[in-house]
């Protein structure tokens, strides 16, 4: 079986991710998480898997950013919308998405670390990756303005240098 793993523009791939997300978390499910309220920010590229039969399997959303690390600039990517639909969970897709995205990541140097967020349950999955828990405030924008992004846990990977605390400032819309 070959699994198909491609890296695709996030504004021209939405269409092709939308039924993915629409499955995984549809309005019901989405007007219960504790981010479900949330404006998030549009991948810059994403991973897509898809099923040997037809159909996403998988997404990782992609994003790259200009941030402040307690006030110094610096640049970081992002990793966000992680998902499999329901039927392909177990079988590695997540991993092999995630994977791909922390190269393509890697691949820009001037890439210091990479941040995600993640609901508890799913810590587990992200430290046995070399994820690591973030312990200091991130901030974030939201239609109302700027906030204290607590919706989800951050956790960070070394790339050059990832901060295990301090004030992050993602100077727009989390991912």
């Amino acid at each position: 079986m070959s699994i198909e793993i491609d890296v695709l523009n996030g504004d021209a791939s939405w269409p092709v991710a939308k039924p993915l997300f629409d499955a995984v978390w549809p309005p019901d499910v989405m007007e219960k998480l504790s981010w479900g309220q949330v404006q998030w920010a549009h991948a810059d590229l994403r991973v897509l898997i898809e099923r040997p039969e037809g159909g996403l399997a998988c997404h990782v959303g992609i994003y790259f950013r200009d941030v402040t690390l307690d006030g110094r600039k610096m640049q970081a990517g992002g990793i966000g919308g992680v998902m499999t639909r329901e039927d392909c969970r177990g079988q590695g897709y997540a991993s092999l998405a995630l994977n791909a995205a922390v190269r393509t990541m890697r691949d820009r140097e001037a890439v210091q670390f990479a941040l995600l967020f993640c609901e508890s349950h799913n810590f587990a999955f992200y430290q046995a990756r070399g994820w690591h828990r973030f312990t200091g405030e991130v901030y974030a924008e939201q239609p109302g303005g700027r906030i204290r992004f607590e919706a989800m846990a951050p956790f960070v990977l070394d790339f050059t240098r990832a901060p295990r605390q301090g004030v992050i400032d993602l100077c727009g819309l989390p991912w």
